[in-house]
């Protein structure tokens, strides 16, 4: 039993390091996140509210290529889509080296991620169906792991290491489970043609990297061909960032002293966490709740579902489904680890901001109100979300030190 149990606590120490960092750097993205957030909501309320709309919805870009686009479509188009790039090369380091590449240890987390998305999912449902909102199911299945892991740093310096990366490995594998939605259930138009370019893009894209060629000179200009096919294709363009990122070559040669996958992700996460995500969240978190009552947004059932959907779906989902693949499965939790942390993972996992904000933009940017409404949702159910969260780190923090004291 100590042999098994060393055996699921060994994590190389080039992996640790590579965990612990990608952490940092979350943690200070979700930071970020947090401030431009509330800076938004400050200057949509504010006598500067007309100023805040005028840059939202300012446009830029050649018409000739059907770029002229307001900043907001800027950023959830282009600007997530290298965010997105930086999660597949993750998904690819954690599904080749990572804790995704041991099936035992990787399952529960999974378990957990999967079980978070469909109650929460089913949840809103349950709330919205037959209505208008019922398209916008997604909006509860993401957990945002840059204010998560924001939180958790401030709140919960105690809790172990392993408890970080739970919620670091759920929220990856709930980013792709998030990915796979948008791309099914939330593009637009769909154009044959747009897409086999990306396609054989794509699939150029990855011989070169098979063949072990780094030129920068010749993947940005693919890159960009890649993002611009899969935009006119029809298919959100985030997607084109999360396949190029799973595409990107993992294992190093002799002469490399780190891999282009993790090259990449080394250089684009700090521009990912310290500009794009928030210059994302400070162009479409800006919601005029003056004059919406509490009570009457409160009742409506988009607010329910996802306020629901996330304070109650996804801390029982992710509790429920990671005990239904340790108990019948050979999926094993961390030992390190109790479900007392499950449960902590769990709370925080209903912290869902950016992905949320994406579907809200996708789902209703033709319906003003629906889109006030589904964004005033979003926001008020974080703040929840936080408290909660907090709650429920603070009170495994003081029984931990209490366990030390004695």
């Amino acid at each position: 039993m100590t042999h098994e149990v060393d055996v699921l606590n060994a994590v190389p120490g080039s992996e640790q390091r590579w965990i612990t960092r990608v952490l940092k750097n979350e943690t200070v993205g979700g930071l970020l996140l947090i401030g431009a957030a509330v800076f938004a909501l400050i200057w949509a309320n504010s006598a500067w509210a007309n100023s805040y709309q005028s840059l939202v919805s300012y446009q830029i870009g050649p018409e000739s290529l059907h770029l002229n686009l307001s900043l907001s479509t800027w950023a959830a188009e282009f600007l997530l889509a290298i965010f997105f790039f930086v999660i597949g090369c993750e998904l690819k380091h954690e599904f080749a080296l990572g804790t995704l590449s041991n099936p035992r240890i990787a399952a529960v987390p999974i378990g957990a991620a999967l079980g978070g998305m469909v109650v929460a999912a089913g949840i809103f449902i349950t709330f919205n169906y037959g209505t208008p909102a019922q398209a916008a199911w997604g909006l509860p299945i993401s957990t945002d792991v840059a204010f998560a892991l924001a939180v958790l740093a401030i709140a919960g310096k105690r809790l172990h290491i392993e408890l970080r990366s739970f919620l670091l490995t759920l929220a990856v594998v709930n980013d792709l489970g998030a990915i796979i939605v948008i791309a099914i259930f939330y593009g637009h138009s769909f154009y044959l043609s747009w897409f086999l370019i990306a396609a054989f893009s794509l699939v150029v894209f990855g011989l070169l990297q098979s063949r072990k060629v780094t030129s920068l000179w010749i993947f940005l200009p693919l890159a960009l061909i890649i993002w611009y096919a899969m935009f006119r294709s029809g298919i959100h363009a985030t997607i084109a960032g999360v396949a190029m990122g799973f595409l990107m070559r993992v294992r190093k040669t002799d002469n490399e002293s780190i891999s282009p996958c993790d090259k990449a992700e080394v250089k684009l996460r700090p521009f990912t966490a310290g500009f794009a995500v928030p210059v994302f969240a400070l162009l479409v978190a800006g919601v005029n709740i003056l004059g919406t009552s509490l009570e009457q947004a409160l009742s409506d059932p988009l607010t329910v579902g996802v306020l629901c959907g996330l304070i109650i779906g996804q801390p029982i989902g992710v509790t429920l489904g990671a005990f239904i693949v340790s108990r019948f499965t050979k999926g094993t939790l961390n030992p390190a680890l109790t479900w007392w942390d499950v449960a902590v993972v769990g709370s925080l996992a209903s912290i869902g901001f950016t992905v949320a904000l994406l579907i809200s933009e996708v789902s209703f940017g033709d319906d003003a109100s629906m889109l006030v409404t589904s964004k005033f949702a979003i926001i008020f159910t974080n703040l929840v979300a936080i408290v909660v969260s907090v709650s429920a780190i603070s009170l495994r923090s003081l029984a931990i030190g209490r366990y030390k004291t004695e």
